[in-house]
């Protein structure tokens, strides 16, 4: 039995692909009016790091999370295992999950104190997905995990969403819920009187509105529930972005082709509640751009150059969003890089993991969370609450500075390797210096740095010996005091 289980378990293993959910960087956004959504959204992106979560039953599969039961022909919704032969009895299977799922050694403290030495500083957790499994003890379905019939729902930590949000929010981090707007298992989402098609409502809501408003009140009383039962909620963070009014749909992304109903489910009323409860809460309407976008959310890239409009990359650690068993994790120079690139144009980076069905992150995972720690301790000031500076990025040399502009950051990037050498000097463009400036290398600020300035430009001699030296892991930085 356990071998036919681990083989069930390799045949569903998947790796997943980018999903059909990039967003275009456009020029759509939308400032919000209240003026605590502003201050919100200033504070957070000071931040810069932040960590999210992808969990849920599927963990036990180790397949992409919930699309597998999405009838449609894509890369990531392709079904494996002894249930794959045919549909319902793979979801019936997929659903029964719920039966089994018993995370024995969940621990949110371990992750908040793993995230927090790591330098992150807000969380957004998977409350629920599109396969509508609740991780929140919801009173408006019994398909969640504190329901009698889920064995960790005899557990004290049973509401995981609850106990997350606590954990992270002791240790001082932003908390956001994320919550996918479609919801596979509701039946006035997939009304089981038609078979579902694709990801969308499986149904014309205007043919039948008393199903659609029966869903939109289903979906405001959950939003609702996470709004008044589970602490401070900084983010609502919104997935899904094909449940949206037919009016949004833009046909030049092919993702988008495939909505043909009005699916508004009244963001206006839900946002308006959600702020009622928890004010200044921003409301990332993920890919549905206007008012309800707070912050763009590009995933699995990062942009060229600095975005007018607050923004955040979400990337896995990993190749997958939620778990599987012996996935290929980035190294720990690529994730450095990553969060100096992002923000370098201004964004903030959502770095994500998914638990495993056990309920902790992989040694791997803790491991880079280490690092990437060790190397935030040299250079944190170079990171929090810095902006732009073009040109962003030259060669494996980048930029940013400080909210006042008084001060500028250089970093210096590894290439190949985790070591970062230093040439004999560096040609910093753009940038002026006078006598009264100073440079000072953060990974060694007893080094007296000496440099030239002319014609706007300055060049930083490097001193002899720490040239052609290894000068640090992944990335050392310069701080230049104009």
């Amino acid at each position: 039995m356990l071998k036919s289980k681990l083989l069930f378990v390799l045949l569903l293993c998947v790796v997943v692909i980018a999903n059909a959910q990039q967003h275009n960087f456009d020029n759509d956004y939308v400032k919000p009016t209240d003026t605590f959504v502003q201050q919100k959204i200033d504070q957070w992106q000071d931040l810069k790091f932040g960590l999210f979560m992808h969990w849920g039953t599927y963990s036990q599969w180790g397949v992409v999370e919930s699309w597998s039961i999405c009838p449609e022909d894509e890369g990531w919704t392709q079904r494996r295992g002894p249930y794959a032969a045919g549909y319902n009895e793979y979801v019936k299977a997929y659903e029964n999950l719920q039966t089994t799922f018993n995370p024995t050694h969940f621990n949110p403290d371990k992750w908040a104190a793993a995230a927090k030495d790591a330098g992150m500083k807000y969380v957004v957790f998977t409350t629920k997905h599109h396969d509508g499994f609740c991780m929140f003890d919801t009173k408006q379905t019994d398909y969640k995990i504190t329901a009698a019939k889920t064995p960790f729902s005899s557990n004290p930590r049973s509401n995981v969403a609850k106990e997350i949000f606590d954990a992270f929010r002791k240790d001082d981090f932003m908390v956001g819920a994320y919550f996918s707007k479609p919801d596979w298992h509701s039946p006035d989402y997939w009304w089981p009187y038609f078979p579902p098609k694709d990801r969308n409502v499986n149904y014309d809501p205007k043919k039948y509105p008393e199903r659609w408003n029966a869903f939109k009140d289903y979906t405001y009383n959950q939003i609702k529930e996470l709004m008044t039962g589970y602490g401070k909620i900084d983010v609502l963070w919104l997935d899904g972005g094909w449940v949206r009014p037919l009016s949004s749909v833009d046909t030049t992304v092919e993702w988008q082709r495939g909505i043909k109903d009005d699916q508004d489910i009244d963001m206006a009323r839900i946002a308006k509640m959600g702020r009622s409860y928890q004010p200044g809460l921003m409301v990332v309407d993920r890919t549905v751009s206007g008012e309800f976008e707070n912050y763009v959310t590009p995933e699995q890239t990062i942009p060229k150059e600095a975005l007018s409009y607050p923004w955040e990359s979400c990337i896995t650690m990993g190749n997958s969003w939620s778990y599987v068993p012996n996935d290929t994790y980035k190294p720990t120079n690529e994730l450095v890089h990553m969060l100096l690139r992002i923000i370098s144009r201004g964004g903030n980076f959502l770095l994500n993991i998914g638990p495993s069905p056990d309920g902790d992150f992989s040694d791997t995972a803790y491991s880079r969370l280490e690092e990437i720690g060790a190397w935030m301790k040299v250079h944190s000031e170079a990171v929090y609450a810095t902006i732009p500076l073009a040109p962003y990025e030259d060669g494996n040399v980048l930029y940013l500075q400080s909210k006042d502009k008084k001060t500028v950051y250089v970093y210096v990037l590894s290439d190949k390797t985790d070591d970062v050498v230093l040439p004999a000097s560096l040609n910093l463009k753009n940038i002026a210096l006078n006598k009264k400036s100073k440079v000072i290398y953060m990974d060694a600020p007893a080094e007296k740095i000496k440099f030239q300035s002319a014609d706007g430009a300055t060049v930083i001699n490097i001193p002899a010996k720490l040239q052609n030296n290894v000068a640090g892991k992944y990335a050392v930085s310069f701080k230049i005091i104009l």
